[in-house]
Parts: structure tokens; sequence; C-alpha cells
């Protein structure tokens, strides 16, 4: 059983007298996760966590991704996130199976499958330079079946550019917030929405900027409420719990 509606057309099935409890029990004792001796493959994550596994790219070989991403697709998995990985790894595991890949976050989604956008989620910019890691935040949060609309280079340096956007951010069900520099973009949206608000600090910046420290400090310092701040660069978690935020705002609606 590798998903959540799997288990549950199973225990309909048992319900409904078309399969046996012993049979049930067999099929949920199948291994949870596949040892390919380099990787383990936790085949339950989406049970547990309502979306698959996902593969950081860098430090893989490319057959190590290929081997991964094929018995996952052969387990039924669509919309595998690669995170991380080059043009030159990503070509190769297009040669094998279905494969979007996005130069710009370096993200490949393998078995791609369109999902119809929920809620909506913003992805917010300071510049221009912080597009590769927005990006990894958007494309996570689509692949996950999230609507998701871009703001980009709409930083302090030219504050009119993020206030003409107000009606965008306050129709939002969470933002996404990615900045270098000072990292100050997430405190201004923080105090404009009534929405959760996940601060990104990138590694764009001159030398005092220390690799984007100095804006994951003035993020986790953010006299803004609601704000929460992923680590430096990591657009697929601010994307992956954009998702998780976005959708519980939607069963509850809904």
């Amino acid at each position: 059983m590798d998903n959540k509606q799997d288990i549950l057309a199973l225990l309909r099935s048992v319900a409904q007298g078309e399969t046996s409890p012993e049979d049930a029990l067999l099929s949920l004792k199948e291994e949870p996760f596949e040892d390919l001796d380099y990787a383990k493959i936790d085949f339950h994550r989406s049970v547990r966590q309502g979306a698959a596994e996902v593969i950081y790219g860098a430090g893989k070989t490319p057959e190590q991704i290929i081997g991964i991403v094929k018995t996952m697709g052969e387990r039924g998995c669509r919309n595998i996130l690669v995170t991380r990985v080059g043009q030159e790894a990503a070509d190769e595991l297009a040669a094998v199976v279905p494969v979007d890949y996005h130069p710009i976050p370096g993200l490949a989604i393998a078995f791609p499958e369109e999902r119809p956008g929920r809620g909506n989620i913003v992805v917010a910019t300071g510049g221009t330079s912080d597009m590769a890691v927005a990006e990894e935040a958007a494309l996570t949060a689509e692949a996950m079946g999230n609507q998701v609309t871009r703001l980009y280079d709409v930083g302090v340096a030219g504050l009119h550019r993020l206030l003409s956007n107000l009606d965008v951010l306050m129709s939002a069900r969470c933002v996404v917030a990615v900045a270098g520099m000072e990292g100050a973009l997430a405190s201004v949206v923080g105090g404009l929405v009534d929405c959760p608000v996940i601060a990104v600090p990138t590694s764009v910046g001159y030398g005092a900027s220390f690799g984007g420290l100095s804006a994951l400090l003035s993020m986790l310092n953010s006299c803004a409420s609601g704000c929460s701040v992923v680590n430096i660069d990591n657009g697929f978690g601010a994307g992956y719990l954009a998702s998780r935020i976005n959708q519980m705002e939607g069963i509850k609606s809904s």
C-alpha cells in the first residue's frame, strides 16, 4: 500500500466483503520500504505525510538517482521531486523516464502528472537573484497540488513594487518570502498579511551577508508575528511547508 487512497480502498473492500481480513493483512504487511543497498526507499512516506519521498540529488550519482526514481515509478509514485540536480544528471534521467527539468532551480519532476491547484500560495522574492530558490519553492508546491502565484523582484529597495500587489498578498493562504542581503522582505510581508509567512533566507549578497547568515538572523529576529523561517536557500522546505499549510486551510474551509 503506497498511499492513503490505496489503504482506504482496501479497507472498504474488506467492509464490503470483497476482500478477506487475512488477504488485507497480507497486503498491509508488504515491505514499507525497499532496500537498494545505496538507498532505502520509504514507500509509506505518502501514507504518513501525504506526499512521496523527495530525492536530494546533490552528492548522488546519476545511476543512483535513476535507480531510485525507476523503483518509485514502478510502485505508482508520480510527480517525484529530485532537487539540486544538474543538467547532465537530469538528461541521463530523462533518457530513462519522463522528466520535466527546470534548470534555474536545478529541480527535476519525474513521472510528471498535472494536479489541480488548490488554494493560493504566493511566492515573493526580494530580487531577481533570489529566483532559483523561489522557483524551487514554487515548483515543489505546484507538484504537490497547490495553486502558486509568483511575485518576483518586489524587495524593500523599491517598496512600491510590493505595495502594488497587496490584493494578491492579502488573498493568499500562505506567503513564502525569499530574500538575501538583509532579508527584510519577510518582516514587511509579515506586517501586511493575515496568513502564515514562511521566510527563506538566501545566500545572495556581498561579503558581510556571510553567505545568507545575515538574512537568516534578520528573519529569525523579525518583529512581525506569524513568520517562520527555514534554512538558507531551502526553497524545497518552504514549498513543502507552504503546501501543508495551504491544504490544511483548504480542508477547514471546505
